[in-house]
Protein backbone atom coordinates (compact mmCIF):
# COMPACT_ATOMS: atom_id res chain seq x y z
CA UNK A 1 0.00 0.00 0.00
CA UNK A 2 2.68 2.41 -0.81
CA UNK A 3 3.86 4.19 -3.88
CA UNK A 4 7.01 6.47 -4.79
CA UNK A 5 8.62 8.93 -6.10
CA UNK A 6 7.14 11.94 -7.86
CA UNK A 7 8.11 12.68 -11.18
CA UNK A 8 8.60 15.92 -12.70
CA UNK A 9 5.76 17.52 -14.76
CA UNK A 10 7.80 16.54 -18.18
CA UNK A 11 8.03 13.16 -17.28
CA UNK A 12 7.11 10.46 -19.77
CA UNK A 13 3.55 10.73 -20.38
CA UNK A 14 1.89 7.13 -22.03
CA UNK A 15 -0.72 9.38 -23.93
CA UNK A 16 0.62 8.86 -28.08
CA UNK A 17 -1.38 6.57 -30.01
CA UNK A 18 -4.56 6.44 -27.46
CA UNK A 19 -5.72 3.41 -26.75
CA UNK A 20 -8.80 3.10 -24.02
CA UNK A 21 -6.10 1.38 -21.62
CA UNK A 22 -3.80 3.99 -22.75
CA UNK A 23 -6.05 6.66 -22.02
CA UNK A 24 -6.93 5.75 -19.10
CA UNK A 25 -3.15 5.64 -18.18
CA UNK A 26 -2.70 8.92 -18.97
CA UNK A 27 -6.04 10.19 -16.77
CA UNK A 28 -3.61 8.20 -13.97
CA UNK A 29 -0.65 9.70 -14.69
CA UNK A 30 -1.37 13.53 -15.00
CA UNK A 31 -3.86 13.04 -11.86
CA UNK A 32 -0.45 11.48 -9.80
CA UNK A 33 1.63 14.48 -11.02
CA UNK A 34 -0.67 16.66 -9.79
CA UNK A 35 -1.86 15.10 -6.93
CA UNK A 36 0.23 12.83 -5.37
CA UNK A 37 1.46 13.40 -1.74
CA UNK A 38 4.65 14.20 -0.94
CA UNK A 39 5.71 11.85 1.08
CA UNK A 40 9.62 10.85 2.07
CA UNK A 41 10.15 7.89 0.18
CA UNK A 42 9.45 10.02 -2.91
CA UNK A 43 12.09 12.62 -2.35
CA UNK A 44 14.64 12.65 -5.25
CA UNK A 45 17.77 10.22 -4.01
CA UNK A 46 15.88 8.08 -1.99
CA UNK A 47 17.87 4.97 -1.74
CA UNK A 48 16.59 1.56 -2.66
CA UNK A 49 17.65 0.18 1.17
CA UNK A 50 15.15 3.02 2.27
CA UNK A 51 12.35 2.06 -0.32
CA UNK A 52 12.77 -1.61 0.84
CA UNK A 53 12.31 -0.46 5.21
CA UNK A 54 9.47 1.28 4.15
CA UNK A 55 7.84 -1.07 2.19
CA UNK A 56 8.16 -3.88 5.10
CA UNK A 57 7.07 -0.85 7.67
CA UNK A 58 3.94 0.29 5.62
CA UNK A 59 2.69 -3.47 5.79
CA UNK A 60 -0.47 -3.22 7.46
CA UNK A 61 0.39 0.25 8.90
CA UNK A 62 -0.72 3.64 7.83
CA UNK A 63 1.78 6.15 6.32
CA UNK A 64 1.38 8.69 9.25
CA UNK A 65 2.59 5.98 11.61
CA UNK A 66 5.55 4.79 9.26
CA UNK A 67 6.92 8.37 8.88
CA UNK A 68 8.65 8.91 12.13
CA UNK A 69 10.26 5.34 12.24
CA UNK A 70 11.62 5.18 8.95
CA UNK A 71 13.23 8.27 9.19
CA UNK A 72 14.56 7.48 12.85
CA UNK A 73 15.93 4.26 11.22
CA UNK A 74 17.07 5.29 8.65
CA UNK A 75 19.14 8.06 10.30
CA UNK A 76 20.18 4.50 12.85
CA UNK A 77 21.14 2.40 10.14
CA UNK A 78 21.72 4.30 6.64
CA UNK A 79 22.64 1.07 4.57
CA UNK A 80 21.66 -2.64 5.30
CA UNK A 81 25.15 -3.21 6.80
CA UNK A 82 24.69 -1.06 9.28
CA UNK A 83 21.41 -3.12 10.22
CA UNK A 84 23.19 -6.41 9.58
CA UNK A 85 25.89 -5.27 12.71
CA UNK A 86 23.67 -4.91 14.88
CA UNK A 87 21.44 -7.63 17.18
CA UNK A 88 17.99 -8.36 16.04
CA UNK A 89 17.12 -7.20 19.76
CA UNK A 90 18.14 -3.85 18.26
CA UNK A 91 15.78 -3.98 15.84
CA UNK A 92 12.82 -4.89 17.55
CA UNK A 93 13.36 -2.42 20.14
CA UNK A 94 13.59 0.62 17.56
CA UNK A 95 10.46 -1.03 15.65
CA UNK A 96 8.41 -0.04 18.85
CA UNK A 97 4.57 0.38 18.53
CA UNK A 98 4.73 -0.16 14.80
CA UNK A 99 3.19 -4.02 15.20
CA UNK A 100 3.83 -7.06 13.91
CA UNK A 101 7.16 -6.97 14.95
CA UNK A 102 8.51 -10.43 13.02
CA UNK A 103 8.68 -7.76 10.25
CA UNK A 104 11.55 -5.95 12.31
CA UNK A 105 13.15 -9.65 12.29
CA UNK A 106 12.65 -10.34 8.59
CA UNK A 107 13.96 -7.12 7.74
CA UNK A 108 16.97 -7.67 9.95
CA UNK A 109 17.67 -11.31 8.22
CA UNK A 110 17.42 -9.18 5.11
CA UNK A 111 19.83 -6.95 5.55
CA UNK A 112 22.44 -9.81 6.96
CA UNK A 113 21.28 -11.39 3.09
CA UNK A 114 22.01 -8.55 1.12
CA UNK A 115 25.33 -7.73 2.73
CA UNK A 116 26.44 -11.15 2.52
CA UNK A 117 24.92 -12.31 -0.94
CA UNK A 118 24.71 -8.55 -2.30
CA UNK A 119 27.68 -6.49 -1.53
CA UNK A 120 25.27 -4.02 0.57
CA UNK A 121 23.14 -3.11 -2.06
CA UNK A 122 19.54 -4.24 -2.46
CA UNK A 123 19.34 -6.29 -5.51
CA UNK A 124 17.23 -5.08 -8.51
CA UNK A 125 15.94 -8.20 -9.91
CA UNK A 126 12.47 -9.66 -8.48
CA UNK A 127 14.25 -13.24 -8.32
CA UNK A 128 16.88 -12.07 -5.81
CA UNK A 129 14.80 -9.38 -4.13
CA UNK A 130 11.88 -12.60 -3.46
CA UNK A 131 14.69 -14.77 -1.98
CA UNK A 132 15.48 -12.00 0.98
CA UNK A 133 13.44 -12.84 4.16
CA UNK A 134 10.03 -11.29 4.62
CA UNK A 135 10.00 -9.93 0.83
CA UNK A 136 6.92 -11.42 -1.14
CA UNK A 137 5.64 -10.63 -4.68
CA UNK A 138 4.43 -7.02 -4.10
CA UNK A 139 7.18 -5.90 -2.22
CA UNK A 140 9.88 -7.24 -4.81
CA UNK A 141 8.01 -5.80 -7.49
CA UNK A 142 7.79 -2.25 -5.74
CA UNK A 143 11.26 -1.95 -4.77
CA UNK A 144 12.33 -2.87 -8.56
CA UNK A 145 9.68 -0.40 -9.88
CA UNK A 146 9.93 2.34 -7.35
CA UNK A 147 13.72 2.07 -6.56
CA UNK A 148 15.00 1.26 -9.48
CA UNK A 149 12.83 2.15 -12.40
CA UNK A 150 12.01 -1.12 -13.93
CA UNK A 151 9.12 -1.74 -15.89
CA UNK A 152 6.87 -4.07 -13.54
CA UNK A 153 2.82 -4.61 -12.89
CA UNK A 154 2.59 -3.69 -8.93
CA UNK A 155 -0.23 -4.39 -7.51
CA UNK A 156 -1.59 -3.88 -3.49
CA UNK A 157 -4.72 -3.37 -2.26
CA UNK A 158 -5.85 -0.27 -3.60
CA UNK A 159 -4.61 -1.31 -7.44
CA UNK A 160 -6.85 -3.93 -7.04
CA UNK A 161 -9.75 -2.00 -5.87
CA UNK A 162 -9.19 0.46 -8.73
CA UNK A 163 -9.11 -2.21 -11.47
CA UNK A 164 -11.85 -3.54 -10.26
CA UNK A 165 -14.25 -0.47 -10.53
CA UNK A 166 -13.27 1.24 -13.27
CA UNK A 167 -12.16 -1.70 -15.73
CA UNK A 168 -14.10 -4.61 -14.42
CA UNK A 169 -17.05 -2.73 -13.28
CA UNK A 170 -17.60 -4.24 -9.99
CA UNK A 171 -17.67 -3.11 -6.49
CA UNK A 172 -14.53 -4.84 -4.82
CA UNK A 173 -11.90 -6.98 -6.48
CA UNK A 174 -12.38 -10.72 -6.07
CA UNK A 175 -10.19 -12.72 -3.66
CA UNK A 176 -6.89 -12.15 -4.52
CA UNK A 177 -4.99 -13.94 -7.40
CA UNK A 178 -1.09 -13.26 -7.98
CA UNK A 179 -1.62 -14.48 -12.07
CA UNK A 180 -5.11 -12.70 -12.67
CA UNK A 181 -3.93 -9.77 -10.66
CA UNK A 182 -0.70 -8.98 -12.46
CA UNK A 183 -2.22 -9.91 -15.70
CA UNK A 184 -4.72 -7.19 -15.13
CA UNK A 185 -2.52 -4.53 -14.70
CA UNK A 186 0.14 -5.54 -16.50
CA UNK A 187 -2.27 -4.91 -19.39
CA UNK A 188 -2.80 -1.46 -18.28
CA UNK A 189 0.48 -0.65 -17.94
CA UNK A 190 2.08 1.94 -20.08
CA UNK A 191 5.37 0.12 -22.32
CA UNK A 192 7.67 3.16 -21.13
CA UNK A 193 10.03 2.60 -17.46
CA UNK A 194 9.03 6.22 -16.49
CA UNK A 195 5.23 6.20 -17.33
CA UNK A 196 4.94 2.61 -16.23
CA UNK A 197 6.63 3.93 -13.09
CA UNK A 198 4.11 6.68 -13.00
CA UNK A 199 1.33 4.69 -13.55
CA UNK A 200 1.75 1.73 -10.92
CA UNK A 201 2.42 5.11 -8.01
CA UNK A 202 -0.86 6.89 -9.50
CA UNK A 203 -3.02 3.96 -9.16
CA UNK A 204 -1.67 3.11 -5.61
CA UNK A 205 -2.38 6.68 -4.95
CA UNK A 206 -5.73 6.93 -6.68
CA UNK A 207 -6.90 4.13 -4.15
CA UNK A 208 -5.38 5.07 -0.92
CA UNK A 209 -6.71 8.87 -1.42
CA UNK A 210 -10.13 8.43 -3.98
CA UNK A 211 -11.24 4.88 -5.18
CA UNK A 212 -11.54 4.13 -1.11
CA UNK A 213 -13.54 1.01 0.41
CA UNK A 214 -16.02 3.15 1.97
CA UNK A 215 -17.57 6.10 0.85
CA UNK A 216 -15.18 6.47 -2.99
CA UNK A 217 -15.13 10.10 -3.77
CA UNK A 218 -15.85 9.25 -7.63
CA UNK A 219 -17.24 13.44 -8.13
CA UNK A 220 -12.84 13.85 -7.07
CA UNK A 221 -11.64 10.75 -9.71
CA UNK A 222 -9.91 11.21 -12.90
CA UNK A 223 -11.65 8.23 -14.54
CA UNK A 224 -15.30 9.16 -13.45
CA UNK A 225 -15.84 9.35 -17.12
CA UNK A 226 -14.53 5.99 -18.11
CA UNK A 227 -15.27 4.13 -14.93
CA UNK A 228 -17.21 0.74 -16.14
CA UNK A 229 -18.59 0.50 -12.02
CA UNK A 230 -20.08 4.26 -11.90
CA UNK A 231 -21.41 3.68 -16.16
CA UNK A 232 -23.33 0.44 -14.36
CA UNK A 233 -25.22 2.34 -11.88
CA UNK A 234 -22.65 1.27 -9.02
CA UNK A 235 -23.57 -1.72 -8.59
CA UNK A 236 -23.67 -3.52 -4.62
CA UNK A 237 -20.95 -6.42 -4.25
CA UNK A 238 -22.14 -9.43 -4.87
CA UNK A 239 -19.16 -11.79 -3.93
CA UNK A 240 -17.65 -13.74 -1.04
CA UNK A 241 -17.60 -11.74 2.22
CA UNK A 242 -14.11 -11.20 3.36
CA UNK A 243 -12.81 -12.40 6.57
CA UNK A 244 -13.58 -9.51 9.11
CA UNK A 245 -10.60 -9.11 11.81
CA UNK A 246 -10.73 -9.84 15.08
CA UNK A 247 -10.55 -6.81 17.53
CA UNK A 248 -6.96 -5.96 19.17
CA UNK A 249 -8.82 -5.22 22.35
CA UNK A 250 -8.74 -8.34 24.57
CA UNK A 251 -7.13 -10.57 21.71
CA UNK A 252 -3.64 -12.32 21.55
CA UNK A 253 -2.16 -9.72 19.42
CA UNK A 254 -2.78 -7.06 22.50
CA UNK A 255 -0.90 -9.71 25.15
CA UNK A 256 1.50 -10.53 22.50
CA UNK A 257 2.34 -6.79 22.44
CA UNK A 258 2.24 -5.85 26.03
CA UNK A 259 4.92 -8.87 26.65
CA UNK A 260 7.04 -7.52 24.10
CA UNK A 261 6.60 -4.24 25.19
CA UNK A 262 8.38 -5.58 28.58
CA UNK A 263 10.71 -7.06 26.65
CA UNK A 264 12.16 -4.17 24.79
CA UNK A 265 12.12 -1.91 27.81
CA UNK A 266 14.70 -4.25 29.53
CA UNK A 267 17.81 -5.12 29.28
CA UNK A 268 18.24 -8.09 31.16
CA UNK A 269 15.75 -11.07 31.66
CA UNK A 270 12.05 -10.34 31.97
CA UNK A 271 11.08 -12.20 35.03
CA UNK A 272 7.66 -14.74 35.11
CA UNK A 273 6.70 -12.31 37.82
CA UNK A 274 6.86 -9.16 35.54
CA UNK A 275 5.37 -11.02 32.95
CA UNK A 276 2.41 -12.48 34.95
CA UNK A 277 1.76 -8.54 35.57
CA UNK A 278 1.02 -7.66 32.53
CA UNK A 279 -2.13 -9.43 31.58
CA UNK A 280 -4.77 -10.71 34.44
CA UNK A 281 -5.54 -14.17 31.87
CA UNK A 282 -3.01 -17.10 32.64
CA UNK A 283 -4.04 -18.63 29.84
CA UNK A 284 -4.20 -16.41 27.37
CA UNK A 285 -0.68 -14.73 28.73
CA UNK A 286 0.93 -18.41 28.18
CA UNK A 287 -0.49 -19.09 25.25
CA UNK A 288 0.91 -15.50 23.65
CA UNK A 289 4.33 -16.30 25.58
CA UNK A 290 4.68 -19.48 23.48
CA UNK A 291 3.81 -17.56 20.42
CA UNK A 292 6.73 -15.36 20.66
CA UNK A 293 8.93 -17.77 21.71
CA UNK A 294 7.87 -20.19 18.99
CA UNK A 295 8.23 -16.93 16.51
CA UNK A 296 11.40 -16.22 18.00
CA UNK A 297 10.77 -13.14 18.98
CA UNK A 298 11.46 -13.70 22.79
CA UNK A 299 13.92 -16.33 23.60
CA UNK A 300 14.65 -18.08 27.27
CA UNK A 301 17.46 -16.40 28.85
CA UNK A 302 19.83 -19.36 31.00
CA UNK A 303 19.34 -17.04 33.90
CA UNK A 304 15.52 -17.14 34.14
CA UNK A 305 13.63 -15.44 32.49
CA UNK A 306 12.90 -13.94 28.72
CA UNK A 307 14.84 -11.84 26.46
CA UNK A 308 15.00 -10.49 23.34
CA UNK A 309 16.57 -12.42 20.64
CA UNK A 310 20.85 -11.29 20.44
CA UNK A 311 21.83 -13.63 18.03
Amino acid sequence: MSTRTIPPHNAERPDAGETPETGLATEIVNWFHENGRALPWREPGFSAWGTLVSEFMLQQTPVARVIPHLEAWLERWPTPADLAASPPAEALRAWSSLGYPRRALWLHEAAVQITERHGGVVPSDVDALLALKGVGDYTARAVAAFAYGLRHPVVDTNTRRVIARAVQGQAEPAPPSRGRDLAAMEELLPAGESAAHDFNAGMMELGALVCVARNPRCGQCPLSARCAWLAAGSPAYLGPLKAVQKKYEGSDRQVRGLIMKELRAAHKPVTDAEIDSVWPDAAQRSRALAGLLADGLAVASAEGGYTLPHA
